[in-house]
């Protein structure tokens, strides 16, 4: 895919961090890009200002991961809108943090649904079209699918999944000439998990770093499968 223009992307949970700083490095590539939230005024704002950046053109739609019928529609309406679907990042996702003793029943649910589940619902509803399309999905994980941690009992369990998930449907579907690639950013300044992304957090992985990370690899010669990319910020806290 070394010329982006026109080409259509699938952003799960696109209206804001990781997903939108995506979005936008898509649209400077001249793309057609559907993002999603389980809010239509959530996701018609976050489209509304994509779209005055005047790349590309960009659709809101109200959509759960945690739905199969509900990826099966957006899948269609991204189709209807543009034409074809190329690309998916699977980026939705939650966080509960908390020991083993404190960790509810809803907030496993919840995550494990989200970060995992709704991975799988995602790309099953993507996958004929990604393959008419010989195209690519890109799965959000973290470094917390390989490195444990307390009170990570169910976000580690939702990305140790997540990884292993993308690493077997990259073998499921490279023989269509579809590549997967799964991202693990450490430290990002975004709004997960009650942060408030401040000067405070110039040392950490910027959501617009990870877009550019994306487009380098749809970029990428199409021999070339970076199946894993592990990103880490450059320093550390100086708190």
């Amino acid at each position: 895919m070394e010329n982006l223009k026109n080409k259509t992307a699938l952003i799960t949970g696109g209206t804001k961090g990781i997903g939108y700083g995506i979005a936008v490095s898509m649209l400077h590539e001249g793309m057609n890009v559907a993002i999603t939230s389980r809010s239509q005024e959530a996701a018609d704002e976050a489209a509304a200002e994509l779209n005055k950046l005047g790349k590309g053109r960009v659709i809101g739609v109200a959509a759960d991961v945690r739905s199969m019928e509900s990826q099966n529609a957006v899948v269609a309406t991204t189709i209807k809108a543009f034409g074809a679907l190329d690309i998916l990042i699977a980026n939705a996702g939650v966080g509960h943090f908390a020991s083993i003793e404190d960790l509810t029943v809803e907030q496993w649910n919840s995550t494990i649904d989200t970060n995992l589940t709704g991975v799988f619902y995602s790309v099953k509803a993507a996958t004929e079209a990604i393959k008419k399309a010989k195209g690519y999905i890109i799965t959000i994980a973290s470094l917390a699918g390989t490195n444990f941690f307390a009170k990570g009992a169910a976000y580690n369990a939702s990305k140790f999944g997540l990884v292993g998930f993308s690493q077997a449907i990259m073998l499921d579907l490279r023989q269509y000439g579809v590549k997967v690639t799964t991202i693990m950013p450490g430290s990002v300044s975004t709004h997960f998990n009650g942060n408030t992304p401040d000067d405070a957090d110039a040392w950490k992985i910027q959501p617009e770093d990870l877009g550019q990370m994306t487009v380098d690899l749809l970029k990428m010669n199409p021999r070339t499968l970076p199946s894993k990319v592990e990103v880490r910020p450059a320093m550390t806290s100086k708190k």
